[in-house]
């Protein structure tokens, strides 16, 4: 891929999504990613599902673009290949439990010495540091743990995990964006740096209104549904055939908004002139909304409400989603090819550049140790 990392070289220790996540955002930038995966294993996610033949959808959808080289590092004939490529790379992602790198040699402390431009990124569970660094974490374990799950569901609903791993892709941008910004700094002082990115810590970092409202209010948020706690109407509304998503953020959209339904005149009640007194009455506001909204389907009130510049839209399924027209405007389904399966559908990438053209193909997905001859002739 061409882009503005164009020419760097990523040396990919990473495995399942947390790591991968990060350095596919870095291939899709322009990086060159060579992942180095466990002999005969592979990257766990190999054995993820869904499949499509004996091949991991998982995987694929993840690992695009890479070269992969089986190595192992215990073993000193693997550690002089890994070497030679390391002396190479500019960045280095790894996302073992912390000490294990360092057990075989290649912690950041014995590393920066032999490289001192590298920039060495750790994506982990809880970080490097603090009471809780040894312990293994998975992406549930850390939406728990970090509150989301506490404001995330129904009111009185079973805790509910959101609908996609976030914990590992959170703290898969954040490593994405420490790495960006260690390159930049390189380029001012020559030297490389460590990045410690806790998968707990990035679940704090997006906790949003919610951790606004403890530490300014001293108040435990609780699960709204749809709800926003502190904008109204900003939530799914039931109409006659479905549901439909109305953000009126602001009062003059409130006002628009009224007017569409013909009820201007609730503007004028104090319980809902402003937006502060329309959060502490939602309940009530959503009664009579919904009494107008049941009238007509979704599609019907979308367009409408598209026409007044009011922020709305149905709650798509993943295919409605996948497929919708402003998807497929932005590039955001595109391919890479698979030796065995041939093209295989993913999603794009989001940033959109001005100096790079966005393919609408990726690099291939790489088998297990598949590049290792091409790697072995150039490195070693």
């Amino acid at each position: 891929m061409d882009g503005p990392l164009k020419n760097l070289l990523v040396v990919d220790l990473t495995r399942v999504l947390v790591g991968p996540y990060c350095t596919m955002i870095l291939s899709d930038l322009g990086a060159r990613v060579i992942k180095i995966e466990a002999p005969e294993i592979g990257d766990d996610s190999r054995k993820f599902g869904p499949f499509i033949e004996e091949y991991s959808a998982y995987f694929m959808s993840l690992n695009r673009g890479k070269e992969s080289i089986a190595l192992n590092l215990k073993k000193e004939e693997d550690k002089k290949i890994f070497d030679k490529i390391l002396s190479k790379a500019d960045i280095l992602v790894e996302n073992f439990k912390p000490g294990t790198l360092e057990r075989w040699g290649y912690g950041w402390g014995d590393v920066s010495k032999k490289y001192p431009k590298l920039i060495y990124a750790s994506a982990s569970g809880f970080g490097q540091t603090g009471p809780l660094k040894e312990l293994p974490a998975y992406d549930m374990v850390v939406q728990g743990m970090g509150g989301l799950m506490s404001v995330t569901g129904q009111p009185n609903s079973e805790p509910t995990r959101v609908g996609t791993s976030i914990g590992d892709i959170t703290a898969g941008l954040f490593t994405t964006i420490g790495i960006n910004a260690a390159l930049y700094d390189r380029q001012k002082t020559g030297k490389g740096m460590y990045i410690d990115v806790s998968m707990l810590d990035c679940q704090i970092a997006i906790l949003e209104n919610a951790i606004a409202r403890y530490l300014a209010k001293n108040e435990i948020p609780k699960p709204m549904g749809s709800r926003h706690p502190s904008i109204a109407p900003f939530e799914a509304f039931k109409t006659k055939d479905s549901y439909i998503i109305i953000a009126a953020g602001n009062d003059r959209l409130f006002e628009k908004l009224c007017e569409l339904l013909g009820i201007s005149e609730i503007n004028k009640d104090p319980k809902f002139s402003g937006n502060s007194s329309r959060a502490q009455n939602m309940d009530e506001l959503k009664v009579i909304l919904e009494k107008k909204l049941l009238t007509r389907n979704t599609n019907e009130w979308v367009n409408d409400m598209e026409k007044e510049k009011i922020p709305c839209g149905p709650i798509f399924n993943i295919k409605e989603a996948v497929e919708n027209p402003q998807v497929d405007a932005r590039n955001m389904i595109v391919k890479a090819f698979h030796k065995k399966i041939g093209d295989f559908k993913l999603a794009g990438n989001p940033i959109k550049m001005s100096n790079y053209k966005d393919e609408k193909t990726r690099g291939d997905i790489p088998d297990l140790d598949e590049h290792r001859e091409k790697i072995l002739k150039e490195f070693t």
